[in-house]
């Protein structure tokens, strides 16, 4: 057998680590210290843009990784479209980074920072560089919702009662009619046999 062969039946005899007793996912932080908005590091040594900052476009919570702007760039080919006019292209489009690899940066030195917690005087939970102290604010971008979110502070009901009005009446299809119509005339017809 040639040396490729032999690799490639290795691999496909190797167990999935996913299916052995002892191996477990890596489980999600207790709590996310970097959101929207935030200036970020790569910290990754092995990572091709090692020491590179950006801001956080995309915090992807359930797959545990970030979206950093102008970082981990990548290829997409979009395809062309005769119809509209549109040529096929290739462009750079940023890809995701495990949220583990990034910190956040710290204001004062520039330099990226673990986080801790404190409460303020007033009660206000803040974010605290850990390398110098100096308080890390949320970004405003963060608070603000996420584009196309609906969010209405005015409501459209002015009396309450209007809250509880049914406005929906359920009506029923033609079929339904029509089924109900025939099983109808099939009673009177077997009434019909009945009276004979």
């Amino acid at each position: 057998m040639s040396s490729g062969r032999v690799k490639l039946m290795n691999m496909l005899m190797r167990p999935n680590r996913s299916k052995l007793k002892g191996y477990q996912k890596q489980p999600p932080p207790k709590r996310w210290n970097i959101v929207r908005g935030d200036t970020v590091q790569i910290i990754d040594r092995k990572h091709p843009e090692f020491g590179k900052q950006g801001t956080v476009q995309v915090v992807i919570r359930d797959k545990m990784r970030v979206i950093v702007e102008n970082v981990n760039l990548g290829p997409k080919r979009i395809k062309a479209d005769p119809e509209r006019g549109v040529k096929g292209e290739t462009i750079m489009q940023e890809r995701s980074i495990h949220y583990s690899n990034v910190n956040l940066v710290d204001p004062v030195t520039g330099f990226p920072t673990r986080v801790s917690y404190s409460h303020l005087e007033d009660g206000t939970k803040v974010r605290i560089s850990k390398r110098s102290g100096a308080i890390i604010p949320k970004p405003d971008v963060w608070k603000s919702k996420m584009k196309g979110s609906i969010a209405s502070e005015d409501s459209d009901t002015v009396k309450d009662e209007d809250v509880w009005a049914v406005t929906y009446e359920e009506k029923t299809s033609k079929w339904e009619d029509m089924l109900a119509a025939l099983e109808e005339e099939e009673k009177k017809l077997v009434g019909d046999k009945a009276d004979a």
